[in-house]
């Protein structure tokens, strides 16, 4: 084991894996079809503009446009690539918290709600608790995931 993980926040990681995990999914559902009007970008060819102005003609243009599609689509295939490593990292621990720990996760820290919000508050009417023990609830939560996907805390 590398000392580097001794002194990295894996809690804060954790939050920021579960922050991430909406944007990752959508890039996995998403990338065919953008990699698909890549292609398309690049197969067009420009009509010519008639509008009585005078412009200069670029020799190269379709060649730029090809090589801008190619890096468009090296770009969207290395986040591909990065969102289905995340997904093999995180899915499995994610999948390991019980029901009750991960509505918890989602209430405090899903995208559509703001850390510091009425999270507590749903949490502790969920529940039937008080908004302490919401809290101490969301940070057991919070210490599980951190040791599935990091091992010790």
């Amino acid at each position: 084991m590398s000392i580097i993980w001794k002194y990295l926040d894996k809690r804060s990681a954790a939050v920021d894996a579960l922050k991430d995990y909406g944007s990752m999914k959508f890039i996995i559902g998403h990338t065919d079809d953008e990699i698909k009007s890549a292609y398309e970008k690049m197969e067009g060819v420009s009509s010519p503009q008639f509008d009585g102005m005078p412009h200069s003609h670029n020799p190269q243009a379709s060649e730029d446009r090809i090589v801008k599609g190619i890096e468009e689509i090296d770009v969207l295939k290395e986040r591909y690539r990065q969102a289905v490593e995340y997904m093999a990292w995180f899915v499995p621990a994610w999948e390991e918290l019980t029901e009750d720990e991960r509505y918890v996760l989602e209430a405090f820290y899903s995208e559509d709600n703001q850390y510091g919000s009425n999270a507590a508050d749903d949490v502790a009417d969920y529940f039937q608790i008080e908004r302490a023990s919401a809290y101490r609830r969301k940070n057991r939560a919070l210490e599980r995931l951190t040791i599935l996907l990091f091992g010790k805390a």
